[in-house]
């Protein structure tokens, strides 16, 4: 049990029997009255994030969220499939429990899986990745100025924004996080 005043970013309660993350959280203290926590909590399941406010010394349950390496293997139909660093087991995940994350799932990469209380909720890409560009219109010469951009497909199938000099071929860097292009490499 944490009282309100143990609240710090990123930890992991129970709040009305659902599990949530605190994102970020202000002790408020009124003119008149007690004091009170506002808190803004991220659902650990749902993804969705909502503003609380609890009274000074309020206590929750504290969960117990763990990470595991694993290795994306490959697409099996709708499910995607993943091995794991330490034990070789492997995992099948569906595709509404990763999200947009499969847009950037390619073979042999490897990621952290996140567990709550022993039930995978989410996984966690790295945040700069190195993909290929397969499909590009060529850019138009003498745009290379200005700051237009044009949809590029990745090896992985996703569209992205690039810059106009980027063409078939290129290798580039994706924040997994925006999905925006960084830079090429």
């Amino acid at each position: 049990m944490v009282p309100t005043s143990g609240f710090k970013n990123g930890l992991n309660i129970l709040v009305d029997g659902e599990p949530y993350q605190i994102i970020w959280f202000q002790n408020h203290k009124p003119g008149k009255g007690g004091a009170v926590m506002r808190v803004k909590l991220r659902h650990l399941k749902k993804r969705g994030t909502i503003e609380r406010t609890f009274k000074s010394g309020e206590k929750f349950d504290t969960l117990s969220v763990t990470r595991q390496k694993k290795q994306f293997l490959y697409k099996e139909g709708e499910n995607f499939n993943f091995m794991d660093m330490a034990t070789y087991e492997q995992i099948t995940v569906s595709p509404e429990l990763l999200g947009n994350k499969v847009k950037f799932l390619k073979e042999n990469l490897e990621i952290e899986a996140i567990y709550l209380e022993n039930e995978l909720i989410d996984i966690d890409l790295p945040i700069i990745l190195e993909m290929a560009i397969m499909q590009a219109e060529p850019g138009i010469k003498g745009d290379s100025v200005s700051n237009l951009t044009k949809i590029a497909k990745l090896e992985t199938g996703a569209d992205i924004r690039v810059p106009l000099f980027i063409k078939e071929g290129d290798k580039i860097k994706v924040d997994t996080r925006t999905g925006e292009y960084v830079e090429r490499v």
